[in-house]
């Protein structure tokens, strides 16, 4: 499959998601990644799937989410990687335009000095761009990206998609201590997000278990000071960093629901024991998986979160 949920997304209401890239190609291998550190860095666009196979499975998902009753706001590639690695990406936004459905993108921007990543984009209703930092030796050590991309070419892109773009305009900018936290670099991601001037600005720490075990989410006092900066330069501004919620779709079948939607989106124990519970299943479910080696846990900040095993994604 590749659609999954509806999921509960902070930023779209109640998101259906779209999987256009296997795991885990993608330009950058950032050090808080949800699904890992990346095994397959590249900076090249590739078809990776037939755009109908893409297309079709949305459709399929749509269809039975609808059938119960389930409200889907945003159909939104959210994939294993990099949306725009993909070459079929603004052919897959055009196919499913039909549905009536808003269709969201959420990328890294890496790509975005390329003019067809651009006009494929442009196909989309809303888009969230990633800008971690605003030095390239911090958006190095944050993002690790593919050796081949430049800083200076990917601001270009931003600014270039920005200034064309129709639809709603986000980004996002992920703290983590000790790394991208001090008011300097702060300030001067602010500078740049104010040429750029989106519609809402997010502002997230890591809030599932990272790629690498050592990241720690920025403090509050970090926060305050990055929202306060950002404040003084753009209109909409908000913080990320509670947890989504608990509701997730069943579409009829909640052991693949549990599968595609932990393929992407890490999910939290009571959000998980919530499902089951609305599908009228129990927690052997979960157990049974997890001995087959199909789910695994993971403790974070002293929650559980269940997880896809990456072999089987």
């Amino acid at each position: 499959m590749k659609a999954f949920g509806p999921v509960p997304s902070r930023r779209l209401g109640r998101s259906l998601g779209v999987n256009n890239i296997p795991p885990k190609y993608c330009t950058y291998s950032c050090i808080y990644c949800q699904i890992g550190r990346t095994t397959n860095l590249t900076a090249e666009r590739r078809a990776f799937y037939k755009p109908d196979e893409v297309v079709g499975d949305v459709m399929r998902l749509v269809g039975e989410v609808s059938r119960r009753g389930e409200r889907i706001d945003y159909i939104t590639f959210v994939p294993d990687g990099e949306p725009t690695l993909d070459l079929n990406l603004g052919e897959e936004i055009e196919g499913l335009k039909p549905l009536g459905i808003p269709i969201a993108v959420l990328t890294n921007g890496s790509l975005l000095w390329m003019e067809e990543v651009r006009r494929d984009l442009l196909k989309a209703d809303w888009v969230s761009l990633k800008v971690d930092a605003a030095s390239e030796g911090v958006w190095r050590r944050i993002n690790r990206p593919h050796g081949s991309l430049s800083l200076e070419e990917i601001w270009e892109g931003m600014t270039l998609f920005a200034a064309e773009f129709n639809g709603t305009l986000a980004t996002e900018t992920m703290m983590v201590k000790g790394v991208n936290d001090d008011e300097d670099e702060l300030e001067a991601i602010a500078s740049f997000l104010a040429e750029l001037q989106p519609d809402v600005a997010y502002i997230a720490v890591p809030t599932r278990p990272p790629a690498e075990r050592w990241v720690e989410p920025a403090s509050e006092e970090s926060l305050n000071a990055a929202y306060q900066i950002f404040r003084g330069r753009l209109s909409h501004v908000e913080l990320l960093i509670g947890f989504e919620g608990e509701e997730f779709a069943y579409s009829g079948d909640v052991e693949r629901d549990i599968l595609s939607i932990t393929s992407v989106h890490p999910m939290r124990e009571d959000a998980l024991r919530a499902l089951l519970q609305r599908a009228g299943a129990d927690w052997s479910l979960v157990e049974r998986l997890i001995e087959t080696e199909r789910l695994r846990v993971v403790e974070y900040k002293g929650s559980h979160f269940y997880l896809r095993h990456l072999s089987l994604r």
